[in-house]
């Protein structure tokens, strides 16, 4: 025995070195789980054994009562036996401590069939507050262990415990981690994190569609390159102005501009920033939001642009009615009766004009609120375009000539009669602005009897739409940019309202145009049924 016990103390230091290595060098849980067992059965000579963790991850107070526990590693024992190890796992650990197998683990062993005639419980314990417990079974009656030996286990215990809180700890970290990660990756805004010395170390989805960039690609890079938000005279933000390095250091700043992505796709984009500090006020990173606002920024500019023009558009005709009418109430006047019919000409085309403008700022205000209502019915194109041409020509004279192109086969339409003759009001009156050296403007029309609807179009010869604008001529308030948007006028009501009353019919408006060759707009309404099916009404 005596050549025995160095052997044997030599055994136990290794298993507590194994114990060590596991603490520093291995956080997963569930393989310290399974190397604290493998050691615990060698050292005690068991046969079989068990770790049962609390369902709480970080255990709770010592003057609590401990929580359930649950079995997460096992050694010798078949995961079709666990179950049986219930009632065990229930007891007190005080009751297993002796040398003699309990009622319990009697009926455990004629349940399972293992050879179980003593259980040894380890509690795992960090600062006194329990984190679980392991046990091992041995198929033999053995002495009770001395002095040195309960010393070594208590040890190999302690040891034990700390591994499993620290793999714990360290799962709980993890998982949060993820979460967090998850809730970055998914979030609608850009999230970008950067370090202390401005590289980004976080890019989320929303920042790579919002930028162009790839994220394996943006890792790494400083801020500034990847995110260059640029200030109204063009400078990158950034690099300029950095609101994170302003001083004093301002709180969540927050920072707009437009953003060039990589694949050439402008952006207004909005920045919040939060920054982590040292105590001395040191940067030490920051995270950042990014949204996307370029439809807000839009729509600002948009009604900043809708003042201006409205303010102007409705005062030009009070102007000229408020002049021609002082003008009438001078004493010193003396007005022959043409003059007189002239001014009362001009006074009742800019009444004309201006209850025109009221009227399509109504229009635009009643879309909004509850969208288009229709009155339907059935009726013919040709008439129709007729009449709105005949008005036109009276006004503009001999600058331009009008031409009606509806095929003799065209059905009645089933649509609201004011509302296209507003439609085609409008096209042709936007076809003898933008020409403004007069030439020929047809309307007309054709049926498409395999989609139950009639083609109508308004083509002229004047200035023609640039390609990079021929879609936005639709958005409400855009004017074209170019010289006769000084000379016309025009809210830029007139598109937005026609494509509201077309595809409120069902049908669709679009524009083919080049510049300096005129433009074609054409739209589709659908036809009346009676003429399609042949019934009788």
């Amino acid at each position: 025995m005596a050549m025995e016990l160095p052997d044997q103390r030599l055994r136990q230091r290794e298993y507590l070195l194994k114990i060590s290595r596991a603490i520093t060098a291995q956080l997963d849980l569930t393989s310290v789980l399974d190397l604290v067992i493998t050691v615990a059965v060698e050292m005690l000579a068991g046969n079989a054994g068990l770790i049962a963790l609390s369902e709480d991850e970080l255990g709770t107070e010592p003057s609590m009562p401990p929580p359930p526990q649950q079995i997460y590693a096992t050694a010798g024992i078949p995961a079709a036996a666990l179950p049986a190890f219930r009632h065990l796992l229930a007891l007190p650990i005080e009751t297993l401590g002796k040398p003699n197998a309990s009622a319990v683990l009697r009926e455990i062993a004629s349940e399972t069939g293992l050879p179980l005639r003593q259980v040894i419980a380890l509690p795992l314990t960090v600062a006194a507050a329990p984190v679980g417990t392991i046990y091992v079974f041995r198929a033999a009656l053995n002495v009770s262990f001395n002095v040195d030996e309960a010393r070594l286990l208590q040890a190999f215990a302690d040891q034990a415990a700390i591994a499993v809180s620290n793999a714990r700890l360290y799962q709980s970290v993890l998982r949060e981690k993820q979460r967090l990660d998850a809730m970055i990756e998914q979030s609608a805004d850009g999230v970008m994190i950067i370090d202390a010395r401005w590289r980004i170390t976080t890019f989320n989805k929303a920042m790579e569609q919002l930028t162009g960039w790839n994220r394996t690609e943006a890792i790494g890079r400083p801020c500034a390159e990847i995110l260059g938000v640029r200030d109204t005279q063009g400078d990158n933000i950034c690099l300029v102005d950095c609101p994170l390095q302003r001083r004093p250091p301002l709180n969540n700043p927050i920072v707009e501009g437009w953003l060039t992505s990589r694949d050439g796709r402008e952006r207004y984009i909005q920045s919040r920033y939060a920054a982590q500090r040292s105590s001395t006020g040191a940067f030490l990173g920051a995270i950042a939001n990014v949204r996307d606002i370029t439809d807000q920024k839009r729509e600002e500019q948009l009604q900043s642009t809708f003042i201006s023009v409205i303010s102007h558009e409705l005062k030009t005709p009070v102007s000229i009615i408020k002049g021609y009418a002082s003008t009438f109430q001078r004493e010193d006047g003396a007005w022959t009766a043409d003059a007189m019919q002239e001014g009362f000409r001009v006074i009742e085309a800019e009444a004309d004009r201006l209850a025109r403008q009221i009227q399509d700022l109504l229009d635009v205000s009643r879309l909004q609120a509850s969208g288009m209502r229709l009155e339907l019915s059935d009726w013919a194109l040709p008439e129709l375009a007729a009449s709105v041409v005949q008005a036109f020509a009276a006004q503009t004279h001999d600058r331009f000539t009008f031409e009606l192109r509806f095929t003799d086969d065209l059905p009645p339409v089933h649509a609201d009669y004011e509302r296209i003759r507003m439609v085609l009001t409008n096209l042709i009156s936007n076809a003898i602005k933008y020409s403004p050296h007069g030439g020929r403007i047809r309307i007309g029309g054709h049926p498409m009897p395999e989609l139950d609807q009639a083609v109508v179009y308004v083509a002229d010869q004047g200035a023609g739409i640039p390609s990079e604008e021929q879609e936005r001529i639709f958005e409400r308030f855009y004017r074209i940019d170019n010289r006769l948007r000084r000379t016309t006028q025009g809210a830029g009501l007139g598109l937005y309202l026609s494509r509201a009353i077309i595809e409120a019919h069902g049908g669709t408006i679009y524009v083919e145009s080049q510049v300096g060759r005129g433009s074609r707009f054409i739209f589709t309404l659908p036809l009346a049924r009676r003429q399609i099916t042949g019934e009788t009404v």
